[in-house]
């Protein structure tokens, strides 16, 4: 039974991280404030279950990254029969420039991964970077835009780099990866489309770097109920990114970005309250 419960609870987790990883309004704060209501108890102790979802939460992230890949394969396979020599290049320019645009954050998280789990992944910094950066897409989007940058195709080796140093704020828990991306997409020209493309093939390399960081680290005895938990997560994860992905870039052709602006910022008075009160430890 207590297995059955559990493969449920990652199921839930896995259709807000399909949702929220693209969105941007932060995966991973989300999963950390659900995980205080309905956390995974897979094992008997409490250092090991710590332990075990330090890893899950970022883990699961890669079955969103399938997503991208079914998505997007098209635009980063060059092999295929019928890709021209002229394709085949724009497509190893593209991997060109999303390894430039994953430098920074990799060296940031090697460095400040187990800071980040210690002291980062708390309620009170979740609500701060959710309000913070609610008011940032908010205020984004009421200044004046002037889009250099319509197509990834548009993009150089240094817009890549610049764009890849935002990337480095979503370490932040509560900041939002595809947030701190387009947000610095669209600061530096780039159009919401472009933006947000951008951010999704940059997460490529981050979050499978990411993942297997924290498979690595993880200080766990791996069973098969653990294991058979994070695939359920992962596979839900994966079915739901792409209705996702596909979701919001129909959305931001003919919307902007406030409505999830507002979002965090109530979203992020919501989780003040509650740790006010106690229910968020």
């Amino acid at each position: 039974m207590n297995l059955l419960v559990n493969i449920l609870k990652s199921a839930v987790f896995g259709i807000v991280q399909g949702i929220t990883e693209w969105l941007p309004i932060s995966s991973t704060g989300h999963l950390i404030l659900m995980e205080h209501f309905m956390p995974l108890n897979l094992y008997t102790d409490a250092a090991s279950n710590t332990a075990f979802w330090n890893m899950y939460k970022v883990v699961i992230q890669f079955g969103s990254i399938l997503a991208v890949l079914l998505l997007y394969w098209k635009k980063l396979w060059p092999f295929g029969a019928k890709v021209t020599p002229k394709r085949k290049k724009r497509i190893f320019r593209t991997w060109v420039l999303i390894i430039i645009a994953t430098v920074p954050a990799g060296i940031a998280g090697l460095l400040l991964d187990d800071w980040i789990d210690n002291t980062m992944s708390t309620p009170f910094v979740i609500a701060c970077t959710l309000i913070i950066y609610g008011i940032l897409f908010i205020w984004m989007e009421n200044r004046q835009h002037h889009y250099a940058i319509e197509d990834i195709n548009q993009v150089t080796p240094k817009k890549a780099l610049e764009i890849g140093c935002y990337q480095i704020l979503a370490l932040i828990p509560g900041t939002s990866r595809s947030g701190s991306t387009i947000f610095g997409g669209t600061m530096l020209g780039f159009s919401r489309p472009a933006a947000a493309e951008f951010s999704f093939l940059m997460a490529i390399p981050v979050m499978f770097g990411a993942s297997l960081l924290k498979i690595i680290k993880a200080d766990i005895t791996y069973t098969a109920s653990g294991i058979l938990v994070l695939l359920v997560g992962m596979f839900v994860a994966f079915i739901v990114s792409v209705l996702a992905i596909r979701y919001l870039m129909r959305y931001i052709r003919t919307h902007d970005f406030k409505v999830f602006g507002y979002y965090r910022i109530v979203l992020g008075i919501i989780v003040l309250i509650f740790g006010a009160l106690g229910f968020l430890a």
